[in-house]
């Protein structure tokens, strides 16, 4: 699916952590691909950084359509990594969720019929 690259607004921030300009435009891409993968329907979006010791925690939310907030939060020893540990676990979580809308729609005439058929089939032969 395509994502509308123009209203999206997709927030990087941080209180403890220098961002610079490389790693919000990173953020930015990475959440706009992880969203047109999946549904293409991204409503919003915040990454938040902070320090946590020696390390980097990130927190990615995103909000697809009207499903509820998708979050991935990881700890690393880089920015980048705690931004891609945490997309990849926002990410799982959308890919979890797009297999449960599709496998909970009905099933059409065609293979209803089809798996009626087979099912007649096999209790005549008892």
């Amino acid at each position: 699916m395509k994502l509308d690259r123009t209203n999206t607004p997709i927030t990087v921030q941080s209180s403890t952590v220098e961002l610079g300009e490389a790693l919000p435009a990173y953020a930015r891409n990475g959440v706009q691909r992880a969203a047109g993968k999946y549904f293409g329907q991204l409503s919003g979006a915040a990454v938040y950084f902070s320090r946590e010791g020696g390390s980097y925690r990130c927190t990615v939310n995103m909000q697809m359509g009207a499903l509820r907030i998708v979050t991935g939060e990881a700890i690393a020893p880089d920015c980048h990594k705690a931004f891609d540990a945490a997309l990849e676990k926002a990410a799982k979580q959308l890919r979890r969720r797009k297999r449960a809308l599709r496998d909970n729609k009905p099933i059409g005439p065609v293979k209803d019929a089809l798996l009626r058929e087979g099912l007649h089939m096999g209790t005549e032969r008892k």
